[in-house]
């Protein structure tokens, strides 16, 4: 069920590290849907916030789940780890009941939690957060695990299990039928023991996993590429896009980054590896980065390679809601490779959010610089917002735009 509630995000944050959305991004009216489980009916939202959401910050998987463990009789005051929680369903609805832990890879994720617990009267340290990039401290009674879109960090969070789990543990995997791969099932049997598919319910299956002892398991993650111009070793932890190697878009965008030197205040907005910023940084000694990104895994692989390319040079890395946080008018330049998805879903919300959140932190005459692919038009919506748009560069598939303040 839908609900609608007229009230600022102010009136429902607290700040500090849930952090304040700037009204360009959110004017007001939180769109919640009622979450219902075995432990109660809890209100939910998602985030980035946005008007008359029509997606549900929870699915048949996390209902699936939840019904699952109750039928199982899952006692209060276990200790319960909840892996990839999309936007706090899981942990919201057993905070009550049993001391949660939840890890995941995604900021936002990070945000809709603390949203949906201030919501349903409990504290921030109602449920333990730990980002994906550290270390867990079980044992751990119960795993609830969301088959996360990259395989990659499903593994990876598979290997970090190990030694963290209660004699008679229960490890559990729940998905959307469309987005569960044959994959995501060898992963769990290989690194924790003998697997159970579930019945489909609503289009949702679990995978059960029983442990069995296994010999420390040796992660294959990071992964490093090398470029050639610059001449750099690229650290790609489990979760960056395009692990492997440098996207085609980003390939695109380096040889057209805006060549300058001067104190110039510039963000790399969605980061990734760092890239661009590490790229741009190299050619302005004088430069001042900042680099922005929601995925945890994703900064980490940023601090990394900025201090292989660039030592000790001082720089900005943290986790965000894009330029959430950011002063308005504090930037002279905006960098920017746009994700068109947020997790499995498709669209270009997210970047068009960040092109909002670009113009208000740039400085009257200030520059955004991005790459795209060219069927997104995203030309047309830069001409909207700042009233002008230059095509720098183009490929049969990607144009590089500039847009000024």
């Amino acid at each position: 069920m839908l609900t609608t509630t007229t009230a600022f995000i102010t009136e429902l944050q607290r700040g500090g590290a849930t952090g304040i959305l700037p009204p360009l991004a959110f004017a007001g009216v939180i769109t919640m849907h009622s979450f219902v489980c075995p432990w109660g009916t809890f209100e939910l939202s998602r985030r980035p916030l946005r008007h008359h959401e029509p997606l549900q910050p929870f699915d048949a998987a996390d209902e699936y789940l939840l019904a699952e463990a109750a039928r199982l009789e899952l006692a209060a005051g276990s200790r319960v780890l909840v892996v990839n929680d999309s936007f706090g369903a899981l942990a919201v609805s057993l905070a009550g009941h049993a001391r949660v832990v939840s890890t995941g890879d995604s900021h936002l994720a990070y945000q809709a939690l603390q949203d949906n617990l201030a919501r349903a009267g409990l504290a921030a340290d109602a449920v333990s957060f730990v980002p994906a990039n550290e270390a867990l401290a079980g044992p751990f009674d119960w795993v609830l695990m969301r088959v996360p879109k990259t395989l990659a960090l499903f593994e990876e969070q598979l290997i970090r299990l190990h030694g963290q789990l209660a004699p008679g543990a229960r490890v559990v995997a729940g998905a959307m039928i469309k987005h569960l791969p044959r994959a995501a099932g060898e992963l769990m049997a290989r690194y924790i023991g003998p697997l159970q598919a579930s019945l489909a319910v609503k289009k949702a299956r679990l995978l059960w996993a029983t442990p069995e002892p296994r010999p420390q398991p040796l992660s294959p993650y990071p992964s490093c590429y090398q470029l050639d111009q610059p001449a750099l070793t690229l650290v790609n932890h489990a979760n960056v896009f395009c692990r492997e190697g440098l996207d085609i878009g980003t390939r695109a965008f380096l040889p057209h980054l805006p060549s300058e030197r001067g104190a110039l205040r510039v963000a790399d907005l969605g980061c990734g590896n760092g890239i661009l910023a590490i790229c741009y940084a190299l050619t302005n000694p004088e430069a001042e980065l900042t680099l922005v990104d929601e995925s945890y895994m994703a900064l980490q692989s940023a601090r990394d390679n900025w201090q292989a390319a660039l030592g000790e040079r001082p720089v900005t890395i943290r986790a965000s809601d894009g330029l959430e946080g950011q002063p308005a008018a504090s930037l002279d330049r905006v960098l920017c490779n746009p994700p068109f998805h947020q997790q499995q879903v498709v669209g270009d919300y997210i970047a068009r959010r960040m092109f909002q959140q670009a113009q208000r932190a740039l400085v009257s005459g200030g520059e955004l610089w991005l790459v795209a692919n060219r069927h997104l038009g995203y030309h047309v919506r830069l001409q909207e917002l700042f009233g002008n748009c230059t095509t720098i560069a183009a490929t049969p598939k990607f144009v590089v735009l500039k847009a000024v303040r």
